[in-house]
């Protein structure tokens, strides 16, 4: 079963995905600010894929997405922004820094999501 990690601090938004990827047969690991991302990310060594939201309180995703791909551990695991940020400048900064996709939560449904993350790892 592929692991994903989906990093959201929106509860009931977090609540949401995890229901819908768990329905696609994905174990779902949460966390809702950066601490807990990198705690739950150093005690799961097999991530198959990273969910980011790029507004967080403390560190914003930006930074989070940087330590990843600083890690020589982390960076081969896709990483799919999904966040309400839409800027231009946003979306540029993000794929520099090496995502996978950028979704924009209010143009996309839990089901598109879905089948982005197939289309990425598979099921």
């Amino acid at each position: 079963m592929k692991t994903i990690l989906t990093i959201e601090d929106d509860n009931f938004l977090q609540g949401l995905e995890a229901t819908k990827l768990k329905k696609e047969g994905y174990n779902v690991l949460a966390a809702s600010e950066s601490v807990e991302a990198f705690k739950v990310m150093a005690e799961n060594p097999k991530i198959d894929l990273i969910l980011l939201d790029l507004l967080l309180p403390g560190v914003d995703g930006f930074m989070i997405l940087e330590k990843i791909r600083q890690d020589k551990s982390l960076l081969s695991i896709p990483v799919v922004v999904f966040s309400n940020c839409s800027e231009q400048k946003d979306i540029e900064k993000a794929t520099k820094l090496g995502i996978s996709e950028f979704m924009i939560k209010s143009n996309f449904t839990l089901d598109e999501l879905a089948k982005k993350v197939r289309d990425l790892i598979g099921s």
